[in-house]
C-alpha cells in the first residue's frame, strides 16, 4: 500500500496524505461479519463519568469481527480481499477456507489477494501462517498477533506495523522482544503470525485539517497553561506566564510527561524481563 498525496485545491488538502488501497479494498463489508457497536459518548464510564478526555462526535462504524484466534486449524485459507478497517490503524482480509467458512484477519504485510494461508502446529514458516511458538518456529522469526494466555486470542503487537520478534525458547516459555522494546516471558503454546502487520506507513498520515479529527472520534485539546486556575494547576497569571512548578502536572494534581503510571506489583511482573523503552 502506497501513500497518496493530495494537491492543494482547498486548504483541507493542503499538505494532507493518507494510504492508498490500490483497488485492494472492497466498499462494503461481509453483512455476517459485522455487527453494530454502541459508542458511549466522550469517553465516559459506565456511571456516566469522563474517565478520558478528548473524545466525542466520529463517524458511524460498524465493527469487524476479526478472527484473532485463527481458529480454523489445519484447513487452508485464500485471501480474497484486502479492507479498510475503520476499528484500528491495520487493514484487514477476508478468507476463505476450503470448508466455505470465512473470517477476517489481520493483514500482513506484504500479503496479496490470491495467497494462500493455514494456521496450525504443522504449518510452514510462512507469512500470515499462524502457529504456536513451541514449534519448529526459529528464533529471531518476526511475529505479530502473538496470544498472552493459550487460545485466548492474539493480544499483542496487532497495530499497523507492529511487529514483534522471537529471541529465546527455555522450559516451555518463550521470550519475545515487543516493540515498545520491552522483553518478556510468554509461553510456548500460544499462537502467534509470521510476518509484520501491514499499512506500515498509518503513521506518516497528514490528516490534512482538524474536521478529520472529528471524524475519528477525536476532540481538540486546551493547553493548561491558557486555561484560569481553577480549571488547571498551570493555569493563572498575568500574560503568558509559566507553569509556577518544577514538573508539570495533570488537571488533578498527578505528575505528568515521565511518570510511570503502570501499577505496581501486577500479577504479570514476574513474566517482564526488561520493562519497555
Amino acid at each position: 500500500m502506497t501513500t497518496r498525496l493530495y494537491g492543494t485545491v482547498t486548504p483541507g488538502t493542503r499538505d494532507r496524505s493518507l494510504s492508498d488501497f490500490n483497488g485492494g479494498a472492497q466498499s462494503h463489508p461481509q453483512k455476517k461479519l459485522t455487527s453494530g457497536r454502541h459508542r458511549c459518548g466522550k469517553g465516559r464510564n459506565n456511571r456516566g463519568i469522563i474517565t478520558t478526555r478528548h473524545r466525542g462526535g466520529g463517524h458511524k462504524r460498524l465493527y469487524r469481527q476479526i478472527d484473532f484466534r485463527r481458529s480454523k486449524k489445519d484447513i487452508s485459507g485464500k485471501i480474497v480481499t484486502i479492507e479498510y478497517d475503520p476499528n484500528r490503524s491495520a487493514y484487514i482480509c477476508l478468507v476463505h477456507y476450503r470448508d466455505g467458512e470465512k473470517t477476517y484477519i489481520l493483514h500482513p504485510r506484504g500479503a496479496m489477494i490470491g495467497d494462500t494461508i493455514i494456521s496450525g502446529p504443522r504449518a510452514p514458516i510462512s507469512m500470515g501462517n499462524a502457529l504456536p511458538l513451541s514449534t519448529n518456529m526459529p528464533l529471531g522469526t518476526t511475529i505479530h498477533n502473538v496470544e498472552i494466555q493459550a487460545r485466548k486470542g492474539g493480544q499483542l503487537a496487532r497495530a499497523a506495523g507492529a511487529v514483534a520478534e522471537l529471541i529465546a525458547k527455555e522450559s516451555g516459555l518463550a521470550t519475545i522482544r515487543l516493540p515498545s522494546g520491552e522483553v518478556r516471558l510468554i509461553p510456548e503454546n500460544c499462537l502467534a503470525t509470521i510476518g509484520q502487520v501491514g499499512n506500515v506507513n498509518s503513521s506518516n498520515r497528514a490528516l490534512g485539517k482538524a474536521g478529520a479529527k472529528r471524524w475519528l472520534g477525536k476532540r481538540s485539546e486546551v493547553r493548561g497553561v491558557v486555561m484560569n486556575p481553577v480549571d488547571h494547576p498551570h493555569g493563572g497569571g498575568e500574560g503568558r506566564a509559566p507553569i509556577g512548578r518544577k514538573k508539570p502536572v495533570t488537571p488533578w494534581g498527578y505528575s505528568a510527561l515521565g511518570r510511570k503510571s503502570r501499577k505496581r506489583n501486577k500479577y504479570s511482573d514476574a513474566s517482564i524481563l526488561r520493562r519497555r523503552k
